[in-house]
């Protein structure tokens, strides 16, 4: 059987694969991009309800997860989100912010495919799809011998681009993961991220049928806050707010809700008994909350029937209190088919900070979500997938 040879194979043709491709063809290297899918960029074309929420401008080290928090600054502090701005607006492409510097394409996340295939195609990058990878070998002689549904390949350089286990139902495995492994890379654990948390029987009796109710609210876990929108659901809690701490949320961690962030109840509840309010607590939470949210509140925390003046202050503030700092201990998570992204992955003491080459195997490069690093929700992955993606590009 005839091996084709290559300078540098991309597996995975996702955003990282992409632009990963795209740089190293331009620098001269004969490039092909592999992916199984028979359909180019099916998680960026679902991403930001359609529109690709492609970049961050607040991207940084500190809003990504990770076991070493300071290996994602090289290659974001080289390849900026003005960087990948700079590229869309070279495409015309329209796009817009939506709050919190989340950048959005105006139309369509299709755009954000095209602009990728192109980049790649002026830079002689081939992508190769409906391509299943079977096996991968290092050669005695140095560099990878592929396995292919299309035949065998020969490269110099192997990057490994094929996220993580997020969305099943649309191709993602743990390959990348088992690869790693297979050469030896520690793999950090895994869990979903960026998803909703689940709650037991107890609190589904109590909350279940609030699904639909949202609030804006304050969440905290492990020294991590966040300021957006909860949303009660059948199975627990989602919304924006959740999604974020869920990245640094740990079976068994308890998080606080802050659900009036704006508010002092403390002073608001004392001086509404010092004017004599003959209302009941539960109607003065109505005034802040739904009615239904109220009466659930009210329920919770065991509110005093009758007028608020007969009330204790210290029952007051220990209200107010536990209103600004609800705890609950979530079950788990929604799991993967619902998760944005996957936390952890390859290691990064296994890899360059500069390059995303293995300190180990010469020439085997991890880049994107099959990495540990993991974005906050609003482009930030996206982000790290362009920063990465040409960090090993313009090396491998």
């Amino acid at each position: 059987m005839t091996q084709e040879q290559k300078q540098v194979v991309v597996l995975g043709a996702g955003g990282a694969g992409l632009m990963c491709g795209a740089r190293a063809a331009a620098r001269g290297r004969s490039t092909v991009i592999l992916d199984h899918a028979e359909k180019l960029g099916k998680k960026i074309l679902i991403s930001g309800g359609g529109r690709c929420n492609f970049t961050n401008l607040e991207a940084r080290a500190e809003t990504y997860f990770s076991e070493n928090e300071h290996f994602a600054k090289s290659a974001l502090a080289r390849f900026t989100a003005a960087d990948f701005l700079a590229i869309v607006e070279k495409h015309g492409l329209p796009f817009y912010e939506k709050k919190l510097g989340q950048l959005f394409c105006l139309d369509s996340a299709q755009r954000i495919v095209e602009l990728l295939r192109i980049e790649c195609a002026q830079s002689g990058a081939e992508i190769r799809l409906g391509t299943k990878v079977e096996s991968v070998e290092r050669r005695e002689e140095g560099g990878f011998l592929l396995h292919t549904s299309s035949g065998e390949i020969v490269t110099e350089s192997l990057v490994v681009a094929t996220g993580g286990l997020s969305i099943p139902k649309i191709g993602a495995t743990d390959f990348g993961h088992r690869l790693a492994r297979k050469f030896g890379l520690v793999v950090t654990p895994l869990a979903p991220a960026l998803v909703s948390l689940t709650f037991g029987p107890d609190f589904l009796q109590r909350f279940g049928d609030l699904s639909g109710v949202s609030v804006d609210a304050e969440v905290s876990c492990r020294g991590k806050t966040f300021r957006e929108n909860i949303l009660f659901t059948h199975t627990g809690l989602s919304g924006p707010a959740i999604l974020q701490i869920s990245l640094h949320w740990f079976p068994g961690d308890a998080i606080r809700i802050n659900l009036a962030p704006d508010r002092a109840l403390e002073a608001h509840f004392l001086e509404r008994k010092k004017e004599g309010s003959r209302r009941e607590l539960k109607n003065l939470l109505a005034e802040i909350w739904s009615e239904r949210l109220a009466e659930k509140l009210a329920e919770e925390f065991a509110l005093p029937a009758g007028p608020m003046h007969q009330v204790s202050d210290q029952r007051l503030r220990e209200l107010a209190q536990s209103l600004h700092a609800w705890e609950l201990f979530p079950m788990g998570t929604g799991g993967y088919g619902k998760a944005e992204v996957t936390r952890g992955g390859v290691a990064t003491e296994e890899l360059s900070s500069r390059t995303m080459e293995s300190k180990k195997i010469k020439g085997l490069y991890f880049i994107g979500e099959v990495v540990d690093v993991t974005g906050w929700l609003g482009g930030y992955n996206f982000q790290w997938a362009w920063a990465s993606g040409v960090a090993a590009g313009e090396n491998a």
